[in-house]
């Protein structure tokens, strides 16, 4: 076989962009899984802020988080024509495109080049990247997935014009199925198999954390999430499988921060999450973990809390979504009446601070209201911990996106572009003038939990 495989995060084309633990996770569980079979890979990350394109002062400039977040190098770019009323400055997020073709062009004709994509409206990154490998690399065949490709298989076709579009499920079948298939893979024995390989964080350039993946799929069917379609089967991974990765990631790259990666890291009734949490807490390690995720409030127990603060978890988020729960009932049924209330309560009581926890807020959903979204704020005031904005993105393959389509004033059908959040497509112009108002009082909870934090004192007796 001549050349290696060549696998792409691409750019993200975008109004915003932020990095809280943005990685590719399963590009590289992929290109993990080819070096298991003995091939050597390349991996060009286009977001890799310590590429060495990428000057060291601006790296310590972008990342100024406390647990390796931070923003991602970025220039003003032209808007689609699609965007060109938003006012606001759209930008190619990443390295620049001098770097990527540079990148390119030190990998001698690669065997195949495999793109991953993400949100359906960033496609103009992925068609872009596709466009740029193949002026470096014009004979070679370009496959990709991802969740772009999975949602909008036909739009992917259409527009970044891969070779091939893979649509299934998971990265083991991808190779299987298709890299194989097309004869760019030998038949490897089971021996070459690993289970869970630890995906090739290792050909980054630079890691300030590392992400982990528990379980895959979730247990519940949310009508505003595709997670269902995209893993149609819930399964959980061993702790202590998921312990040897954390041990290996900290020992032998001195990761101190991880970021888990579960759309439902805590559902189940099995003990798994526990004895993980027991696990990380006999490691006897100076790790931190986060949920930007999301966990489900109603699994959170006093004694579920408490591991979770004695094992090292300093990023808390909740889903929310809505303090209503008339509208709750149409969205999820995740929550039922003060369990919120007795999750955060029992978070408090275990050690975290106020400003350790936030809630996930859902605005923009089609028939939701601006006043939902403010008072769904003063709950959270009232409560006592940090609101997160998610403004809502219309999906396909979900049970709200019909509606969707009847409600928004855009062509979400036909063009992924308008699923873009920034848009709030599914709510009036006079919603979105109301818009501004909800980032404001959002942002004035934050500030008053941040200000009451320095105190003991919080919103539940002890």
């Amino acid at each position: 076989m001549k050349g290696v495989p060549l696998l792409i995060n691409p750019w993200i084309y975008d109004f915003a962009a932020h990095d809280l633990w943005a990685k590719p996770l399963g590009l590289l569980t992929i290109a993990s899984a080819l070096r298991s079979r003995a091939f050597s890979v390349r991996v060009i990350d286009c977001m890799d802020m310590h590429h060495p394109s990428i000057e060291k002062d601006e790296v310590l400039r972008l990342k100024k988080g406390p647990y390796g977040t931070g923003k991602f190098r970025k220039e003003a770019i032209t808007k689609p024509t699609a965007l060109s009323h938003v006012r606001r400055r759209y930008s190619r997020y990443g390295i620049s495109m001098e770097a990527f073709l540079a990148d390119l062009s030190s990998v001698e004709t690669p065997s195949v080049i495999i793109v991953t994509s993400l949100m359906t409206y960033w496609y103009p990154g992925v068609a872009e990247a596709i466009r740029a490998a193949r002026s470096v690399h014009p004979h070679v065949p370009v496959i990709l997935g991802g969740i772009y490709a999975r949602l909008c298989p036909e739009h992917a076709k259409a527009f970044a014009v891969p070779d091939l579009v893979w649509d299934g499920s998971d990265e083991t079948s991808f190779i299987e199925a298709f890299i194989k298939k097309q004869g760019f893979l030998p038949q490897p024995t089971s021996e070459d198999l690993a289970p869970h390989p630890y995906p090739a964080f290792d050909l980054l350039h630079g890691l300030d954390y590392v992400c982990i993946r528990t379980s895959s799929g979730c247990p519940f069917d949310c009508r505003y999430c595709a997670s269902r379609f995209l893993n149609p089967s819930f399964s959980r991974r061993a702790s202590e499988e998921v312990l040897r990765e954390i041990l290996y990631w900290s020992e032998e790259y001195g990761i101190k921060d991880f970021a888990f990666y579960d759309d439902a890291l805590l559902p189940g009734g099995d003990g798994a999450v526990e004895d993980l949490l027991r696990g990380i807490m006999r490691l006897e390690k100076d790790l931190r973990f986060h949920t930007p995720n999301a966990l489900h409030a109603t699994r959170i127990t006093p004694r579920l809390a408490h591991l979770l603060f004695e094992a090292g978890f300093k990023t808390i988020r909740l889903g929310l979504e809505t303090a209503d729960f008339s509208l709750r009932m149409k969205l999820d049924h995740k929550l039922k009446e003060g369990e919120f209330e007795n999750a955060v309560e029992a978070l408090f009581k275990a050690g975290f601070r106020a400003d350790d926890i936030g809630a996930y807020v859902l605005a923009g959903l089609p028939d939701q209201s601006p006043e939902d979204v403010y008072n769904t704020l003063y709950f959270l005031d009232s409560v006592g911990i940090m609101p997160f904005i998610a403004e809502y993105s219309p999906i396909p393959h979900t049970a709200l996106w019909e509606r969707a389509v009847a409600v928004s004033r855009y062509d979400i059908l036909r063009e992924p572009l308008y699923h873009n959040n920034t848009l709030l497509p599914c709510w009036s112009e006079p919603q979105r003038a109301d818009y501004v108002g909800i980032r404001r009082a959002a942002q004035a909870v934050r500030d008053k939990v941040r200000c009451s934090n320095h105190g003991e004192g919080h919103r539940f007796s002890a």
